[in-house]
């Protein structure tokens, strides 16, 4: 890491702190004595998600945690818990190390996480993807619980 004073990269880590997708470190240059900052962002590997009609896009976590959000609206459920579910989801898909994953895929994983933690939540997470149209639906999602 070059000293963004004189250019030298001759320097130590003073303190590194982790964030929650980078890690921080505050550094000193051995050569000029000044103190800076520097971020390391940790890359995950992108993928595609395969959607029900055969199309596919890049994953978005911004619209997972929307989808998830709608269905916890007025339930006591906090945003770190979404943020722990989506993490753990990517995490798996990591893991799994797969370029493309189906959409249904996630949407199950985000079922099991959502019957944990809220079964309202769970509900209506659950008549959006499996797309009810009736009570009948829902009467039968409350047999298979």
């Amino acid at each position: 890491m070059k000293c963004i004073f004189c250019g030298s990269e001759d320097n130590k880590v003073l303190d590194s702190r982790n964030n929650d997708d980078s890690i921080r470190r505050r550094r000193e240059c051995n050569s000029c004595g000044r103190r800076f900052t520097t971020y390391e962002i940790i890359e995950k590997i992108p993928f595609l998600i395969i959607k029900k009609d055969g199309s596919k896009q890049n994953y978005d976590s911004q619209k997972l945690k929307d989808s998830i959000a709608k269905a916890c609206i007025n339930r006591p459920i906090s945003e770190q818990a979404i943020k722990n579910i989506i993490d753990e989801i990517e995490l798996t898909l990591q893991n799994r190390n797969l370029q493309e994953v189906k959409s249904s895929t996630i949407g199950e994983m985000v079922l099991k996480a959502l019957k944990e933690l809220d079964q309202v939540a769970f509900i209506r997470y659950a008549s959006v993807f499996k797309n009810f149209e009736s009570v009948e639906d829902f009467k039968t999602l409350f047999l298979n619980l």
